[in-house]
């Protein structure tokens, strides 16, 4: 299970791999990655995302992702 979500108001892209719950996250400059008990990757947050696209392309990403939420959340 793969979801990606982009939160505009944080500028944070968040990458969810999986369900586990999180034990400890790690953090490498503005990437935290998020790890299981078992040390499996369950999430990647990218932090300032948004600074590197135009405020056109984070525009879109954002209409992008929340559509595609829209569409999974009606069925």
């Amino acid at each position: 299970m793969n979801k990606i979500h982009y939160s505009p108001d944080v500028d944070a892209l968040l990458i969810e791999l999986n369900n586990n719950p999180i034990a400890y996250a790690e953090e490498e400059g503005k990437t935290i990655l998020h790890y299981s008990e078992d040390d499996q990757l369950v999430l990647i947050e990218i932090l300032d995302f948004g600074c590197s696209l135009s405020e056109n392309a984070r525009q879109e990403l954002a209409k992008s992702i929340s559509s595609r939420e829209s569409i999974k959340n009606s069925y």
